[in-house]
C-alpha cells in the first residue's frame, strides 16, 4: 500500500502543472486509457461525427511540425468535410488558431513585454504560415497580459490605434503568406477622445485592414472587471467578406450570448471566431458547449481561442466577493477547438502550452445544415421581435397565465 502510494506520489509530482492528470487535454487522456473500441464509442458521443464519420486529422508540413519541435508549442490538425454537391464545388478553407502564454513576468517593461511577445509568436505564425492557413485568428488581448482584473490604469499605455504596431506586425505574414489575420487588441480611438475599445482588427490577405469589431459584451462577474477600462462596443455584429469566406467575430464574453450569435448568423456568416480569455474556475465546464451550440443552432462554424498560463501581477487585487487579496486571475486553460454546423468538433489543443490548430472546413457544409435542419425556415423571428420590443419598454409586463387556484385559501 505504502508503495502504491509513493508511486502515486511520484507521478503527481512528474504531472506538468495545470494538465489535465499528466496529459494536454481530456481528449489525449481518454485515448490514452481506454481502450480502442471503448475510446472510438466514447469520442463520437465527445466530439460526433462529421458527414457520418470520425472528424480526420491531417498532415502538415515538417517545416511546421520541427517549428513545433523545437519551440515546443501544441500542433494538431483536423478536416471537416461536406457532402459532395453537383452544383457547387468544395469551398476548403484553411483555419489556423493560436493560442499563447505571456512571454515575461508583469514585472518588465511594457515595451519589453510587448516585444518578448512578437518574438514569441513569430515561429507558430511561420508554422501556420507553412502550412498553408488561410485564415488565423489570435486570442484575446494577444499582444499583453490579461491584466483587466487589477483595475490599475497604467495597463492603458498597452492600448493602440487600429493601425498601430500590433498590426503593422501583422500585417507583414498576411503579406508573405496571402494569409487574413484577425487581431484582438486593447485600442485606444485616436479621433474619438482617446477612448478605449476592446477590439479585433481583421487584416486583409494583402496587407490591408479589412475593418474592426468592437467588443459588445463586457463582463462584470468574478475577477473580470473589464468596464474599468472600455465600456460596450458600437461595431453592431459585422460579419467581413473576405476572399476566403464570410467571417465574423464574436469576442471572449458574447459567446454567453445567444442573440450575439444569433445577429452574426443573420448576416450572413460562416465562420465565427471567438478570441477569449477566460479561466478554469470561472468557466472550465461551459467552454466545451456554448460554441458548439452556437454553430449548431446558426449553421456555421465557430473558431474558439483561449490564452494559457497563470499571469501574476505586482499587486493583489479583490474583487466584491469576499475571497482575499489575490494577485493572479487563476489559470488561463487554453483548450482552443473548432466546432462545425453538423455537432462535430475537434480535439482541443493544450490546456497548458502554447499551440496552433489548424483546420480544413468546407464552407458548402452550413448550407446544407440550413437545408437539413431548416432552423432559419423554421424560427420565428416576428414573435420574437415582438417580444423584444415589449421588453425594452419601461412598461413591459411578463407574459404569465397565473392557475387561478394558485393562491386560494386553504378552506
Amino acid at each position: 500500500m505504502e508503495k502504491r502510494q509513493n508511486g502515486e506520489a511520484k507521478k503527481k509530482e512528474e504531472e506538468p502543472k495545470d494538465s489535465i492528470c499528466g496529459y494536454d487535454s481530456l481528449h489525449l487522456l481518454l485515448k490514452d486509457n481506454l481502450n480502442p473500441q471503448h475510446f472510438q464509442e466514447v469520442s463520437r458521443l465527445l466530439t460526433g461525427l462529421n458527414c457520418g464519420k470520425a472528424i480526420e486529422t491531417i498532415a502538415l508540413p515538417e517545416s511546421a511540425t520541427a517549428l513545433s519541435v523545437k519551440h515546443g508549442f501544441d500542433l494538431q490538425a483536423f478536416s471537416f468535410s461536406a457532402d459532395k454537391e453537383l452544383l457547387r464545388e468544395p469551398r476548403v478553407v484553411r483555419v489556423g488558431l493560436i493560442q499563447n502564454s505571456i512571454a515575461l513576468p508583469t514585472t518588465a517593461h511594457f515595451a519589453d513585454q510587448k516585444k518578448a511577445i512578437f518574438e514569441k509568436l513569430k515561429p507558430i505564425i511561420e508554422a501556420a504560415g507553412s502550412s498553408g492557413v488561410n485564415i488565423l485568428c489570435l486570442q484575446e488581448a494577444w499582444m499583453m497580459p490579461f491584466a483587466f482584473c487589477t483595475r490599475e490604469k497604467r495597463w492603458c499605455e498597452f492600448a493602440e490605434p487600429v493601425d498601430g504596431e500590433s498590426t503593422r506586425f501583422l500585417q507583414s505574414f498576411a503579406l508573405k503568406y496571402n494569409m487574413v489575420i484577425i487581431s484582438s487588441i486593447l485600442e485606444r480611438d485616436i479621433n474619438h477622445g482617446e477612448v478605449i475599445w476592446n477590439t479585433s482588427v481583421v487584416i486583409g490577405n494583402h496587407g490591408n485592414i479589412i475593418g474592426k469589431h468592437r467588443k459588445n459584451h463586457i463582463p462584470r462577474v468574478g475577477d473580470f472587471n473589464e468596464s474599468t477600462y472600455y465600456m460596450e462596443g458600437n461595431t453592431g455584429h459585422p460579419v467581413f467578406e473576405t476572399v476566403y469566406g464570410k467571417i465574423a467575430i464574436n469576442i471572449c464574453y458574447g459567446r454567453h450570448h445567444p442573440l450575439n450569435w444569433l445577429a452574426f448568423g443573420l448576416n450572413g456568416a460562416e465562420i465565427v471566431f471567438n478570441p477569449s480569455a477566460t479561466v478554469g474556475e470561472l468557466s472550465e465546464p461551459m467552454w466545451p458547449i456554448e460554441a458548439r451550440n452556437a454553430a449548431i443552432a446558426n449553421s456555421y462554424f465557430v473558431a474558439s481561442i483561449n490564452r494559457v498560463g497563470t499571469e501574476t501581477f505586482p499587486n493583489a487585487f479583490t474583487s466584491g466577493d469576499g475571497k482575499p487579496a489575490h494577485a493572479d486571475f487563476g489559470h488561463f486553460y487554453g483548450s482552443s477547438y473548432v466546432s462545425a454546423p453538423d455537432a462535430s468538433c475537434t480535439p482541443s489543443l493544450s490546456r497548458y502550452r502554447d499551440g496552433l490548430l489548424v483546420t480544413d472546413m468546407d464552407l458548402n457544409l452550413c448550407r446544407q445544415l440550413k437545408d437539413k435542419w431548416g432552423f432559419r425556415m423554421t424560427s420565428r423571428y416576428e414573435l420574437y421581435a415582438d417580444t423584444l420590443a415589449r421588453y425594452v419598454k419601461p412598461e413591459f409586463e411578463p407574459q404569465v397565465i397565473t392557475d387561478p387556484l394558485l393562491h386560494r385559501k386553504a378552506s
